[in-house]
């Protein structure tokens, strides 16, 4: 990377379980039921990176609340450009209420219902699809957070919401870097349908612990010879990476996956991506030197 260059960070999470809100989830995550805020994150922050939060799965009754605590922090912290809000979008009416809501937020960005624990036929609820083409409609793309086992239900609802924006968390969340046939498979039926792009990130915690840094890249790889570089997006899934990685290590591991691709492609997977699919600008001053 040149000097100038920036990083726009399309999945970063903050929680504090000290305060009002409530993360369920947590309860069975003890070393991530602490506070990660963003005075947490700037410490290991680039220096030229903004970032995109991303909603971590509070109790749905706080779902706004979230998102106004969040938007608070960004006032201190002028590199939080937007949130990915939750959205029980399989509600009709209260999913139609809250897009209402955020389609005219400039703050919020995107909309994700995390459905990687739903049961087999989920993605099929007519009242998902609805809530998912009423995304489509407000102009906010929709973040879907699945297993692999989940990517075929997820390119039938693609193929059903074909004006939404298809964000796939994780690259789809692939088992194993060794034996990946299925996901490679899934992945490019995905990558078939041009309202669907990519996040390359989370892989440090689905893959095992074993994984060798070669395995990873190639699998980084597939996501982009799948896609192409303009339908990938850079995400470092803090906190929840700092299960297996640093916040430095990821992003070494994806520059190395970069690194066989024009500089163009670095930047667009990194930056110009992100800003394009979530309409949000980077606050990074053009002049801080590259990491």
């Amino acid at each position: 990377m040149t000097a100038g260059t920036a990083v726009l960070d399309s999945h970063v999470h903050f929680w504090d379980p000290r305060g009002t809100i409530s993360y369920p989830w947590l309860e069975d995550a003890p070393s991530l039921n602490v506070p990660f805020t963003p005075d947490d994150f700037a410490a290991v922050r680039p220096a030229a990176a903004s970032a995109v939060f991303v909603e971590a799965g509070c109790a749905q009754e706080h779902a706004g609340a979230e998102v106004e605590w969040v938007r608070d922090q960004a006032v201190r912290h002028p590199w939080i450009v937007g949130a990915v809000a939750h959205v029980r979008l399989e509600d009709p009416e209260s999913a139609r209420t809250a897009i209402d809501r955020y389609a005219d937020d400039p703050f919020v960005v995107g909309v994700r219902r995390n459905v990687q624990d739903e049961p087999a036929g989920f993605l099929a609820d007519a009242g998902l699809r609805a809530g998912v083409r009423l995304l489509g409609e407000a102009g906010l793309p929709f973040d879907a957070c699945v297993r692999e086992h989940q990517l075929p239900e997820l390119a039938e609802l693609v193929a059903a919401c074909p004006r939404t924006t298809i964000v796939l968390d994780h690259l789809g969340k692939p088992k194993s870097a060794v034996e990946h046939s299925a996901w490679r498979g899934a992945l490019r039926r995905l990558a078939e349908h041009d309202n669907v792009v990519v996040k390359l990130s989370g892989l440090a915690t689905e893959l095992d612990a074993g994984t060798s840094r070669t395995g990873t890249i190639a699998l980084l790889h597939e996501a982009l010879d799948a896609f192409g570089a303009e339908r990938c997006l850079y995400g470092g899934d803090w906190p929840v990476m700092t299960l297996a990685t640093t916040y430095e290590d990821w992003l070494a591991v994806v520059l190395e996956a970069l690194a066989q691709y024009p500089a163009a492609t670095a930047d667009a997977v990194l930056r110009a991506n992100a800003q394009r699919v979530y309409r949000v600008r980077s606050t990074a001053p053009a002049d801080i030197p590259s990491i």
